[in-house]
């Protein structure tokens, strides 16, 4: 396996991740260049592009930037009581890390070794994070919510609502 990572500027602000995952052979040689086996699922390459990045200083309000090529995605989120962030452990990612298969849970070693996709851990093969949080307001691409466990500048990859909507849909 091969572990590729590009910074790509995106206007001045931070570099797009670009992730290339397990890099190797063909891709795409099924019906509309999806995978066919598990070998060409295991080659295949995903590009992940953050929309934003998280404002998270200590002390002020939790902000979402939302670039502006994305901001219209942004309309009637301020209907939804919560919003799940996903988010890239940007900080961990380097191939040492990403192998990391088995942690003691908060890194506490009283903990027993447990697999990571049994726990919240920020190494992991795929360093996509999630949290679900309570819409506080939204204006001119900035998603304001309650709290975050990210670090401030940390690449936003997507917006999902979660919760309830004030006005429910039919």
């Amino acid at each position: 396996m091969t572990l590729k990572r590009a910074n790509v500027g995106h206007r001045g602000r931070i570099g797009a991740v670009m992730v290339m995952l397990a890099v190797s052979g063909a891709v795409g040689s099924g019906e509309n260049g999806t995978p066919d086996s598990v070998a060409d699922l295991r080659d295949t390459v995903y590009e992940i592009r953050p929309i934003g990045r998280i404002h998270n200083t200590e002390g002020e309000p939790v902000q979402l930037e939302i670039f502006d090529e994305y901001r219209e995605g942004l309309h009637r989120l301020d209907e939804c009581s919560h919003v799940q962030v996903l988010w890239w452990f940007h900080e961990n990612d380097n191939p040492d890390k990403r192998g990391i298969l088995k942690v003691h849970p908060r890194g506490n070693e009283e903990n027993p070794l447990t697999g990571v996709f049994a726990t919240h851990s920020p190494v992991r093969p795929n360093l996509i994070a999630v949290s679900v949080c309570e819409v506080l307001s939204v204006a001119d691409g900035i998603v304001t919510i309650d709290a975050i466990d990210a670090f401030d500048n940390t690449p936003i990859i997507d917006l999902k609502s979660a919760g309830t909507r004030k006005t429910p849909l039919k």
